[in-house]
């Protein structure tokens, strides 16, 4: 179920209604409600992968248990290894099947061999890659003793597959979301305000913004040798505003919506790019997954405790396996290196957490200094973008080759003006509310210019929203 279909706007009032109803029961009763209609939101798309969803929870409910008992070292190693192997295994089977034996296939026909591999269709499961690292980390935070194991199996499947950030995130942490399951959630007014706002941001975002653009994108990208390099390097950067648009618009949205319920969700992106370095954009991308790596990948390598050549080394792993993360396709694994290698000079300057306050603070316009390094930022991204859009690594050179010697081939630039002109006022107007959790926490003006501001949005979405329900793109991840 698509949060910008009519289905979900009929379905959202409806179970808001009976869950708010059950308030006065026991808690167990709106957490089963919410495992319930949260099981029919995924199910929109096939009920056969709920399957999948629910071997996830049952494998780490019951490796969480014994681990809470267990205290042989041994065993204790035995039962988070069965957690791993479920968990990735089934992620392994459903996202990277075919590109291992497509690979192998390519690999030894260099030797003269030519296959007849037939690879199996695998049909991704959407969320996938966000639930089983939900669950995992559920378990390793156990083996590690930072978490208490759940005997309660309908909060815990609840937090699983909790619907507004099951299937694009954010990845959330047992720790934090988990407890809310067992504390009483109260309706809230300013809950609800907080969420509708965030919600009518991330709408705004996804369908006039991304949806747009994305028109052009698809249409430079899909037919890259017939555009000039300055309109390969627009549709990069309108890609871009699209990725950033579309993911975080979903973030915004599922945040609001986990708010009308009484849960509150970890922000996901922080304004990245008004980032003045590549590490502080990523701890402003796509923070859940980011942090996710950082504490189960980057940190257990060895993180910067390590020698200067095991600490290089750590980052090229943690970050390429973070671009894997997103699909069996070479092009990831080459976004995620390039970003490795963004960081290494960072590190071996000890600067990588230089930037941790806001750019400008206290301050209209950023400095020259400021100015320039989010400049530096924003292009390093660009390129890298171009890897993770391309449909191959050879295609991105293509690309790459295009902007640099054949800037300009009498291209007509004009009819992007418009999606130009979109992108720039999303990017003012997120300047302006830098320092706030998103754009629409204007809460502190006055009451008519808050609703002048709403009812302009819901206008601009409803005359120039995308017609057609499109996907979100890291549905495919």
């Amino acid at each position: 179920m698509l949060f910008n279909s009519f289905v979900f706007a009929l379905f959202l009032p409806i179970v808001l209604t009976l869950y708010w109803g059950l308030q006065r029961k026991q808690i167990a009763w709106q957490n089963g409600f919410l495992l319930l209609i949260s099981y029919i939101f995924y199910g929109w798309w096939d009920y056969r992968f709920l399957s999948l969803i629910f071997i996830s929870s049952l494998v780490d409910y019951f490796t969480g248990l014994r681990l809470g008992r267990e205290e042989r070292p041994k065993q204790r190693k035995i039962l988070l290894l069965i957690s791993l192997t479920v968990n990735l295994g089934l992620l392994g089977f459903f996202k990277y099947y075919g590109f291992f034996v497509e690979s192998f296939a390519e690999m030894i026909s260099w030797f003269g061999f030519k296959p007849n591999i037939s690879s199996l269709r695998v049909i991704l499961p959407v969320g996938i890659s966000f639930y089983t690292f939900q669950t995992l980390s559920y378990s390793i935070d156990i083996y590690r003793r930072k978490l208490e194991p759940t005997r309660d199996a309908i909060s815990f499947f609840a937090f699983v597959s909790f619907f507004p950030q099951l299937v694009a995130g954010p990845i959330e942490r047992a720790k934090n979301l988990l407890p809310q399951f067992f504390a009483r959630r109260r309706f809230e007014m300013d809950n609800v305000k907080d969420g509708m706002r965030q919600m009518l941001w991330g709408f705004l975002k996804k369908t006039v913004i991304a949806d747009n653009i994305a028109v052009h994108v698809d249409a430079i990208y899909n037919n890259h040798t017939a555009h000039d390099g300055f309109t390969l390097f627009i549709a990069t950067f309108f890609f871009a505003i699209q990725i950033y648009c579309d993911f975080s618009g979903y973030s915004d949205i599922a945040i609001g919506v986990a708010r009308l319920f009484g849960f509150k969700l970890m922000r996901n992106f922080a304004y990245p790019y008004f980032s003045r370095d590549i590490g502080e954009f990523w701890r402003r991308w796509h923070i859940s997954l980011s942090s996710w790596f950082r504490d189960y990948v980057y940190i257990p390598l060895g993180g910067s405790r390590v020698e200067k050549p095991r600490r290089i080394w750590n980052i090229i792993v943690t970050f390429t396996v973070s671009g894997f993360w997103h699909g069996a396709n070479w092009n990831f694994l080459a976004w995620g290196f390039i970003n490795g290698a963004y960081y290494i000079p960072l590190m071996l300057a000890d600067k990588q957490k230089k930037n941790t306050d806001t750019v400008a603070e206290g301050r209209l316009f950023p400095s020259l200094a400021e100015a320039g390094a989010m400049s530096l930022t924003f292009l390093m991204a660009l390129f890298a973008w171009i890897f993770f859009r391309a449909e191959s690594i050879t295609v991105a050179f293509e690309i790459i080759g295009k902007i640099v010697t054949h800037p300009f081939d009498g291209g007509s630039y004009f009819r992007y003006i418009p999606a130009i002109l979109y992108c720039y006022a999303l990017l003012l107007a997120e300047w302006f509310q830098r320092t706030k959790q998103h754009a629409l926490q204007i809460e502190s003006l006055p009451v008519w210019v808050r609703w002048s501001i709403y009812y302009a949005i819901i206008f601009i979405i409803t005359i120039f929203a995308y017609t057609a329900e499109k996907e979100f793109i890291y549905f495919q991840f």
